[in-house]
């Protein structure tokens, strides 16, 4: 029994995924996407692009501007949103 319980255990451990602090105006694509619960590389790159051509983000709300990055997905990973480098 104590074999299973163990075995479910490292079976859910592989679907969580934690996100990290990651600056938005600074990071690649592939960091953005490693660190954002529900950015995957495709809409990091978006965010990329739409910060190449408008600039830095003012605000973790600004990302909601980059098609396909919704008021949601901003509030849940707001804590992991960085737009200064922290010292």
């Amino acid at each position: 029994m104590k074999s299973i319980l163990i075995g479910f255990g490292l079976l859910f451990s592989t679907f969580i995924v934690m996100a990290s602090p990651v600056n938005v105006n600074h990071a690649s694509a592939e960091e953005i996407s490693k660190s954002l619960t529900g950015i995957g590389l495709t809409k990091a790159q978006a965010i990329v692009a739409y910060r190449d051509a408008h600039g830095a983000f003012k605000s973790a709300q600004d990302l909601t501007q980059v098609k396909g990055i919704g008021e949601k997905t901003v509030e849940k990973n707001l804590a992991d949103i960085l737009l200064e480098d922290q010292h």
